[in-house]
């Protein structure tokens, strides 16, 4: 059979799939925490984030138009780096995904028996789960589409928010005709009222928000047009996180007290809900659901393309390099899919404390994939000649400098991660999955076999 991933993504698809990982369940809910952390300077922190994801973004680009492949950056990473760091990135994308829907899935469960208290959440959970799967199962296509749909929700809602947030803040509209102003950004202890370190603590949570923004690098190899999809979604991927994270963030503060918010539930229900609509709570319900659901979809089309990945460079089972009739790989979805189904029950029987250790690797994991992009795409360009060089379809910006300034800011989410004793555990678990990996390496005799292939 074939081997090759079908083609069947198209430039919608995957300009919404770029929206989509960009856009989590982080803002709509786990914006509330990263205020308190920064106050209003939290903005700096996803504004640096942001332009710092579209450097990483930039170097996968490079790669994915010159060379569109199942696996992505793994592949890149073995290629170009070492086929070490290709088996780790590989296997910590596989499982960072794995662990963040073990979440989501429970998640869905959580948003559905907000409406049907009556029924069990893990019935729910379990009906997620199956019916991402059927759509992974079915085609790339129907992946596309439903992410797509998935996508348009939760920028319909931003974009809503943010449009009544300014009628509200310049026209006073819904607040007596009074206009708000900004002042809120500044009045209760300044722009920066946790001082320098509020926005460097918050970090961690910045990174753990944009967990997903790299998916436009693993949809290259079934793009139908990668050199011109692929650097279409990424450039516009700059502007759209700058609205939707920095704008909407900005229009919250001003309309409510940063040192309130959290406390009266989530800014996006209170926004609506000073319009006067009732229904507030309902809405941004259903949108959290999309997006628990998105992550799901997202997740399930990623594991099954990185196991397809590893299978062709002969780091996983052959089976995982099968495809179905429609070209996805089945087995690799199949198999993640059965490992959620027993993350669904474990989720019921471990502690959360414990489950929020797994989690953890997710951040960790997502810093490792992201820098080893950059320096995969740093190697790369060593192997080029000047007029190679000059005939790249999507050049890295600002090469080298851009790739060494990011690889440092995400030494600094490290700090961060360590500083915060909510997320400190992430430093102590992610050093122990690599050394699992590493070891596995070497007692499977891969390093032999990558001696031999040279």
């Amino acid at each position: 059979m074939d081997d090759n991933l079908h083609r069947g993504l198209k430039s919608r698809h995957i300009q919404l799939i770029a929206i989509g990982g960009a856009i989590g369940v982080g803002l709509f809910l786990g914006s509330s925490t990263a205020i308190k952390t920064a106050g209003p300077a939290l903005v700096i922190s996803y504004l640096i984030g942001g332009l710092a994801m579209y450097v990483v973004l930039r170097a996968m680009g490079e790669l994915a138009v010159e060379h569109p492949v199942s696996g992505s950056f793994s592949a890149y990473a073995h290629k170009y780096v070492n086929p070490l760091s290709g088996y780790m990135t590989g296997w910590s994308y596989w499982f960072m995904w794995i662990v963040t829907c073990m979440a989501e899935i429970t998640a869905a469960g959580v948003y559905m028996v907000w409406w049907f208290p009556d029924t069990p959440k893990w019935a729910w959970a379990l009906a997620a789960l199956v019916i991402m799967m059927i759509v992974n199962l079915i085609s790339v296509k129907s992946f596309g589409e439903f992410e797509f749909w998935f996508a348009m929700i939760k920028v319909i809602t931003i974009i809503a928010m943010i449009i009544i947030g300014i009628l509200m803040i310049v026209f006073g509209f819904w607040n007596n005709g009074e206009p708000i102003g900004i002042s809120n950004l500044w009045s209760h202890g300044g722009f920066f009222a946790k001082g320098l370190d509020g926005p460097v603590l918050a970090l961690g949570m910045v990174a753990f928000a944009y967990l997903g923004i790299e998916l436009i690098g693993v949809t290259a190899g079934e793009a139908q047009n990668p050199e011109k999809a692929i650097p279409s979604a990424i450039d516009k991927t700059l502007w759209r996180v700058l609205i939707f994270y920095v704008g909407a963030l900005l229009v919250i503060m001003s309309i409510f007290p940063w040192n309130e918010i959290g406390t009266n539930g989530s800014p996006f229900v209170l926004t609506f809900e000073k319009m006067g609509i009732k229904t507030a709570a309902g809405i941004i319900n259903f949108v959290v659901l999309t997006a628990a659901l998105s992550s799901c979809n997202s997740g399930l089309y990623s594991t099954g393309r990185m196991l397809h990945g590893l299978a062709t460079q002969n780091r996983a089972p052959k089976m995982f390099a099968k495809l179905s009739r429609s070209k996805v790989p089945v087995n690799g979805i199949l198999i993640s899919a059965a490992i959620l189904l027993f993350g669904v029950v474990l989720n019921y029987f471990v502690p959360e404390k414990a489950f929020l250790y797994v989690t953890s690797i997710g951040t960790g994991a997502a810093i490792w994939v992201w820098s080893i992009s950059l320096i995969a795409q740093l190697k790369y360009r060593k192997t080029l000649s000047s007029e190679q060089v000059r005939k790249l379809k999507y050049p890295m910006i600002f090469y080298p400098f851009s790739s060494y300034i990011v690889l440092a800011f995400f030494a600094l989410v490290i700090v961060a991660l360590w500083l915060n004793p909510d997320s400190r555990i992430a430093v102590y678990v992610c050093p122990v999955w690599f050394i699992i990996l590493i070891i596995s390496y070497y007692a499977q005799g891969f390093h032999k076999l990558d001696k031999q292939s040279k």
